[in-house]
């Protein structure tokens, strides 16, 4: 925060006491002369600039901003940071509705509207606080033994009603108009939080010309120091940390990321972080994502993300307006906001009394201190009583009282005796727990440190090391120097000449604290986790029925689960647990934290992948040809490829498949294939790789010619089909069907990388890089001589069936010609550089031109391919094996591959196992479905009865009828047998008769010529 800044913070409130009464007159890091309107529950109210909503609501003297998850109690603002666990509210409206976002982390913005949840019919009065009244039958494992019995009850009340009671907010019920973005980044040096700690990490890092990241999950830098009354160097800790930031933006290599929260820490130095972009405005700008999701690799990582206060477990401590003492000094002197006007303070340590002094320096009224230790020093008693606060020592709070916030507390002193004391708000100092949520992320446990009271980090991740109060080092001095020491380790262990200057001198203070971790005797329920309504007596109840082991106390009670992940609660709970079994606490142990240390929205993860952005749409070379000429597209695995093209004339797609079709077997077409796998495979052993993965033999396979090939997976399926093309001794080039390219290319890598890692072979992916036409039909020969270049012997002695290599076209460009055929005519593949699959289409297509040329789409090669009975993808299913395709005979048999015994088991050489035929309505009229199942003539239909399934059907211009293929069992024996295609889902029952697969061209005449 700049110098003028803080002096406008410090002048004179442009803000009446009448728009926020808990506002103080003056002070604070807010700006007053920026006034923000905002509404709370359809209220409006107003707040400043530099506030979060959990301030400004404070400052207009809101206490009650929800309910408990479970028994619907009211519930106020405990904390003021992330760890917040009952602040809990749905912000905006509409399809930006957002819920449970903390109030403590939400900025203050014109406009923003905020609603409480979980109430009905509203915050004031809600129905369901019944459940408070219940709450002797909601404890601990009340969902375990309740809906046990009877069973019939669970669907049909049970499970609706919990349904419809669970749950947190609502979600948006339409599509969220915002944008959300990843972003990569590399460091040597990641700092986590900034605060005293992290801001001397990252200027000693910094300093030495490392490279930088400095995150923290703060709008403003600093910490605890702008929470905080504190000197660095005979100056305010707000002013140090302002000169911190403003030299760290100042050095080339450092970047700070505010409001970013480190989320997770993963594997080799991975880091996830969330960057909330456009959260504190209304709308995000145009072309500004509202979230920006990082993925930060970091050589070395400094751990200075702080440390949580404690609150103390005593009858209604859960009542609106009991804050931790640490929240308390946050909001008055960096939000300039008194959370009541007559205070009391209930502490176990120190940092308690520096509450008290804040309170009175700010202007408030101080009811009571109490401290659970005996012994207090004599001046701070002295100052709580000159402000006429009662001192109670060696006593604590047994419970409150009010009906919606607090009215007054019961005091137990050091003689059991009673006392009830006016008060509005209540502050909490029970010590703090260091944050090592981060460093158990990869399954690493804290270890009790015994002179703070607090688990601490124990092993920590590879290339991390834990500063400040992350650390168990909670004095500011202690903060500085640690900080600027774990830096300079970081940049020194990365290379750079680095040095931990002499961290400039703090005032005193003291940390000295012995925790009370629960009332000895509470007057009323005594919550441990707050934002999960699980009590002390919810632990006993644990300890009673056997599930004592932190893990199992976790999942039977739910403490420490969901969002909040034990921030407030965990060592409460498991000092309990200590008590009860009368062992120490590091005997009971704690669990580990997993990641996501605060909820990341949904849309974050995802990015820019959703809609039609989920999943990147390839466009074929030919797709600006094909758009011109009105071709009409469909999605075929990441590929968007032209099905048809629509001429004049033509009343339905079917019209204009049937001319494609025509016109390829009658004269020529071109057909874009480059959504095809294509794999380049090179190396010294790459013919004994290809013998290995795929089941019919290569070894005889000579230099210029191509094969079929079949790849079985290990349990003798069929996980693709395509052609191996030797293009060299060593180089081969090997398609896969455009639905299984990606699979087929792992299948290879795993098969190269972990079966036979000793084989000199490589393998790289090459469909992008090559635009393959097919050109097919009669005239085909005829239409590339003019494509390919003079000296390239076209003819069918010269280039046979099968036959590739290496040509150029069109002057010299280079390219690869092989003549296979999917659609059963005389065809060719023409393989040119991606960078010319345009010009190359355009080449064709004027080369054919005297040949009555068309282009043709996926439905037309479809049609071509049943005719000719090719096993495709409804065939290839990963449910048939090469025997069920009837391509068992091509099989090697003096070799080993992949999946070669698993193809021999019983059943899947069973006689009566479904095989590949063709099939032909007797009614010639009749339209064939896929999905039919085949029936015996006069069988009724059941699953005993079925004796297979049509996979593909076509209507054929060749034979101006419906045909299609599928698997009947004994298939092949049964040629010229009637069944019926049962098509119960469509209302369809059609006679067929049994035939060959190939309906077109049986002897493969027409692609041999």
């Amino acid at each position: 925060m700049t110098t003028l800044a803080l002096q406008r913070a410090e002048a004179l409130a442009s803000v009446t006491s009448a728009d926020q009464p808990f506002r103080t007159a003056t002070g604070g890091l807010i700006d007053r002369n920026r006034p923000r309107d905002f509404s709370f529950d359809g209220r409006r109210l107003t707040g400043c600039h530099g506030d979060t909503l959990a301030s400004a609501l404070l400052a207009n003297g809101v206490r009650l901003v929800g309910r408990s998850f479970k028994y619907h109690r009211p519930r106020g603002i405990l904390s003021a940071g992330s760890e917040e666990p009952n602040a809990l509210v749905e912000l905006r409206s509409g399809a930006r509705r957002e819920p449970n976002t903390r109030a403590t982390m939400a900025e203050l913005y014109e406009g923003l509207e905020a609603t409480s949840q979980n109430r009905w019919p509203s915050l004031a009065v809600d129905a369901l606080s019944v459940n408070a009244l219940l709450s002797p039958v909601f404890a601990a494992g009340f969902y375990y033994k309740t809906f046990m019995w009877p069973a019939s009850l669970w669907e049909k009340l049970y499970e609706p009603v919990i349904r419809r009671a669970a749950g947190l907010g609502r979600a948006a019920d339409a599509p969220d108009p915002d944008t959300y973005d990843h972003a990569h980044a590399h460091c040597d040096v990641l700092v986590i939080g900034g605060g005293p700690a992290g801001l001397s990490a990252a200027l000693a890092a910094g300093r030495s010309g490392a490279r930088v990241i400095l995150v923290d999950e703060d709008f403003a830098t600093g910490g605890r120091l702008l929470a905080e009354r504190r000197e660095i160097g005979g100056a305010s800790g707000v002013a140090w940390a302002a000169r911190a930031v403003a030299e760290l933006e100042s050095l080339p290599e450092v970047r700070i990321l505010s409001r970013t929260t480190l989320f997770g820490v993963y594997d080799h130095g991975a880091y996830g972080a969330v960057e909330r972009v456009s959260d504190h405005l209304a709308v995000p700008p145009p072309h500004t994502p509202r979230q920006r999701l990082w993925r930060i690799v970091a050589r070395r990582a400094v751990l200075a993300a702080g440390a949580i206060e404690r609150p103390h477990v005593f009858g209604g401590n859960d009542r609106p307006g009991v804050m931790l003492a640490g929240a308390v000094r946050t909001y008055l002197n960096r939000y300039g906001v008194l959370p009541g006007r007559r205070l009391a303070v209930f502490t176990s340590s120190d940092d308690g009394w520096r509450t008290a002094a804040d309170i009175l320096a700010a202007g408030g009224g101080l009811a009571a201190v109490i401290d659970t230790r005996t012994a207090v020093p004599p001046h701070l008693r002295r100052m709580a009583e000159a402000a006429g606060a009662r001192v109670v020592a060696g006593g604590y709070v047994a419970g409150t009282k009010g009906h919606l916030g607090l009215s007054a507390i019961q005091v137990l002193d050091g003689d059991n005796s009673t006392e009830t004391i006016s008060c509005d708000g209540l502050a909490m100092a029970n010590g703090w727990n260091p944050v090592v949520h981060l460093d158990s992320h990869l399954s690493r446990r804290p270890v009790w440190d015994a002179a703070i009271h607090a688990f601490v980090p124990g092993t920590l991740p590879s290339g991390m090391q834990a500063a400040g109060a992350a650390a168990g080092r909670f004095t500011l001095a202690e903060c500085l120097e640690t900080g600027a020491r774990a830096g300079a380790e970081a940049a020194s262990d990365c290379g750079f000449t680095a040095s931990a200057e002499a961290a400039p001198p703090t005032d005193p203070e003291s940390v000295d604290h012995t925790p009370l971790w629960r009332a000895p005797k509470p007057r009323g329920k005594a919550f441990v986790d707050f934002q999960n309504d699980v009590a002390a007596s919810d632990v006993e109840v644990a300890h009673r029925e056997g599930f004592r082991a932190v893990e199992l106390l976790k999942r039977y009670t739910t403490l420490g689960m969901a969002t909040d992940q034990g921030k407030t609660s965990n060592l409460a709970g498991l000092s309990i647990m200590a008590e009860l079994t009368g062992k120490d606490i590091p005997s009971v142990g704690t669990t580990v934290f997993r990641p996501p240390f605060t909820p990341v929205a949904i849309g974050a993860f995802a990015g820019h992948h959703r809609g039609k952005e989920f999943r990147a749409t390839r466009h074929v070379p030919s797709h600006a040809w094909a758009e011109e000429n009105g071709a009409v597209f469909v999605e075929t695995g990441l590929w968007l490829r032209p099905a048809y093209f629509p001429k004049g004339g033509e009343t339905d797609w079917l019209d204009t498949v049937v001319r494609e079709v025509e016109t390829v077997r009658a004269r020529v077409g071109i057909c874009d294939v480059t959504t095809l796998g294509k794999i380049d495979i090179q190396g010294r052993d790459a013919l004994a790789f290809i013998e290995r993965v795929c089941a019919n033999p290569f070894a005889t396979l000579p230099v210029g010619k191509a094969r079929y090939a079949v790849l079985l997976r290990e349990d003798g399926f069929i996980l693709d089909d395509g052609t191996i093309a030797r293009m060299g001794e060593t180089h081969y080039v090997m398609t896969a069907s455009t639905a299984n390219a990606a699979r087929v290319m792992q299948h290879l890598e795993f098969c190269r990388q972990w079966l036979w890692p000793e084989l000199d072979v490589q393998l790289a992916s090459v469909s992008e890089q090559w635009a393959q036409y097919a050109v097919a039909g009669p005239r085909a020969r005829d239409t590339l001589r003019r494509i390919v270049d003079p000296g390239f012997d076209l003819s069918n002695d010269a280039f046979p069936f099968l036959a590739c290599a290496d040509v150029t076209v069109g002057g010299g460009i280079p390219a690869r010609l092989f003549r296979i055929s999917f659609s059963g005519e005389l065809a060719y593949e023409l393989a040119v550089p991606a960078a010319y699959g345009d010009a190359a289409w355009r080449a064709v297509m004027q080369a054919g031109l005297p040949y009555g040329i068309t282009a043709y789409g996926s439905e037309a090669l479809s049609v071509m391919r049943i005719e000719k009975g090719h096993a495709a993808g409804a065939e290839i299913n990963g449910q048939t094996t090469a025997r069920d395709l009837g391509l068992g005979g091509m099989l090697a048999q003096k070799k080993d591959y992949i999946g070669r015994l698993m193809k021999e088991r019983p059943a899947l050489v069973d006689p009566d196992r479904p095989i590949l035929v063709g099939f032909r309505p007797v009614d010639p009229s009749a339209r064939l479905r896929a999905g039919a199942h085949f029936l015996g003539l006069d069988a009724e239909p059941s699953l005993e009865a079925d004796e297979g399934v049509m996979t593909s059907v076509a209507y054929s211009p060749s034979l101006k009828s419906w045909i299609g293929i599928g698997l009947i069992r004994r298939g092949p024996e049964r040629h010229g047998e009637r069944v019926r295609a049962y098509d119960p889902v469509r209302g369809a029952e059609i006679e067929v008769e049994i035939c060959s697969p190939v309906f077109v061209d049986p002897k493969e005449e027409k692609l041999r010529v």
